[in-house]
């Protein structure tokens, strides 16, 4: 399977509690909900679009019991994220997590890159990550990660969780997919390519780069 991270963040980079105010203020954070109003029928259009395309999702334990207490009691047959998520396996990586009562869970521990590994090597589509960040992080740093699909909301919080740590490696990315939303989001699809680094020089008085 191919493994696809979803992240919303806002222009400084942070992901924590982009839905609610409750939604998760670990550390003292108390900024949720940052990206409702930007929320639009173009930012529906693009989550809609990753949610045709799993077969499984991959999700951290706050994530997962985030979603747990409220995806299970979301029935509208045409809500296509409530319908794939109440659906769909799910596996959560946790040590912790010993009784999940969510539908067709599965718990997963012990060595990230060994477990995550076995399922990436499975025939199928899409194994997909929402949320999640500290997972996201550790599926990054592994070179786990086959696809980031980023919204980028136009908004400053200042402070919380962020994607990528001081210990990321280096990397470039392709861009596959991109678009902007009528409110300012900026979706950007990404696929890893190879760091790569140059120079601003100077020759015969016009500027230059190598």
């Amino acid at each position: 399977m191919r493994l696809t991270v979803h992240t919303f963040l806002s222009v400084d980079g942070v992901l924590q509690g982009p839905g609610g105010q409750e939604e998760d203020r670990s550390g003292g954070f108390d900024r949720g909900g940052w990206l409702v109003p930007y929320a639009d029928e173009d930012f529906g259009g693009i989550v809609t679009n990753w949610f045709e395309k799993p077969e499984a999702f991959l999700l951290g334990r706050k994530t997962y019991q985030i979603f747990e207490s409220f995806w299970p009691n979301v029935t509208d047959p045409n809500d296509i994220v409530a319908t794939k998520l109440n659906s769909l396996p799910k596996y959560v990586f946790s040590n912790t997590l010993t009784d999940p009562s969510w539908a067709n869970t599965t718990v997963l521990s012990g060595d990230l890159a060994e477990r995550i590994g076995e399922l990436k090597a499975r025939d199928g589509g899409e194994l997909q990550v929402h949320g999640s960040g500290a997972l996201a992080r550790s599926l990054y740093e592994a070179g786990l990660v086959d696809e980031l699909r980023l919204i980028v909301f136009p908004v400053c919080v200042g402070m919380g969780k962020r994607l990528f740590s001081d210990n990321a490696p280096a990397s470039g990315f392709n861009l596959v997919d991109s678009k902007t939303t009528g409110s300012g989001a900026i979706y950007s699809a990404l696929t890893p390519a190879p760091f790569q680094s140059g120079e601003v020089g100077l020759e015969d008085g016009r500027e230059t780069t190598s």
